[in-house]
């Protein structure tokens, strides 16, 4: 049985959802997204202020929700967290949106090496073991879905976003892997690569961001790639084609590209 919210179908055995980074506006809207009756959304989130804001929509939506907020950085602290929700809420489906997106500061010829080890730990180490923990914990229920959410920037060598780049495209291969290593027991992964998304945060950086997407867009988009069982989706379309390019292009050719490249 099949309930359409938005455009999408989701089904009815997602009652139960996890959604880090609800704060955030992508989180936000994933998380809105579910939000009905007879679903309970455990939500995650930095700034408790908006944390509260979406628990009140998803409750008036007539949906549970109940607000956590965990330092990422404490990858220990967050998976114990995850593991100890999951006993209770038996999560059905899990949306790992939570991620920083800092990019090198002007003034500095490299990155600072602490937001690199920062990216690192939110964008990459915190979710994969996370996801690895749930994954454990579905395989043995024998059905749940992840959607693990990374970057189109994880597929281009970013010379000004180093820390941020490295640790989206570190995020793809292990959700492929995870992806093969549980499909066979009834876990379903997806690596969502959205492009640029606007969000306040983005129009807070810059004004110069190509193909932007409206964010309640990308949340469908996303919503709708993992109930068909993408393995890896890219949106909009022509980040794949970008992706293709990066890979064909002479190295020395695509090397003088990127050099070229503003924050």
């Amino acid at each position: 049985m099949w309930h359409k919210r938005h455009g999408i179908k989701v089904p009815f055995s997602a009652n139960s959802i996890l959604c880090t980074g609800a704060s955030g506006a992508l989180g936000g809207a994933l998380a809105s997204l579910h939000a009905r009756p007879g679903i309970a959304l455990n939500l995650w989130g930095r700034d408790r202020n908006k944390l509260d804001l979406i628990a009140g929509k998803i409750r008036a939506a007539g949906a549970e929700a109940r607000q956590f907020s965990q330092d990422l950085t404490d990858g220990h602290a967050a998976v114990d967290a995850v593991l100890k929700q999951d006993v209770e809420a038996r999560f059905d489906l899990a949306y790992l949106v939570a991620g920083i997106g800092d990019t090198r500061a002007p003034e500095d010829l490299v990155e600072d090496p602490l937001l690199v080890l920062r990216a690192a730990q939110i964008n990459f180490a915190a979710p994969a073991a996370m996801a690895a923990a749930l994954a454990a914990r579905m395989a043995e229920r024998g059905h749940g879905r992840i959607v693990l959410i990374g970057s189109a920037a994880g597929h281009h060598s970013l010379p000004f976003a180093a820390g941020y780049s490295g640790s989206k495209a570190g995020l793809a291969r292990f959700a492929d892997a995870l992806r093969i290593a549980v499909e066979p027991l009834g876990v379903r992964v997806t690596l969502a690569a959205p492009g640029f998304i606007d969000t306040p945060a983005l129009r807070a950086t810059s004004t110069n961001r190509p193909m932007k997407l409206d964010v309640d867009a990308a949340a469908r988009r996303i919503a709708r790639a993992a109930e068909r069982g993408k393995r890896h989706y890219i949106t909009p379309w022509p980040f794949s084609a970008l992706r293709i390019l990066d890979a064909l292009l002479p190295a020395q050719l695509r090397d003088r590209i990127m050099a070229g490249l503003d924050p």
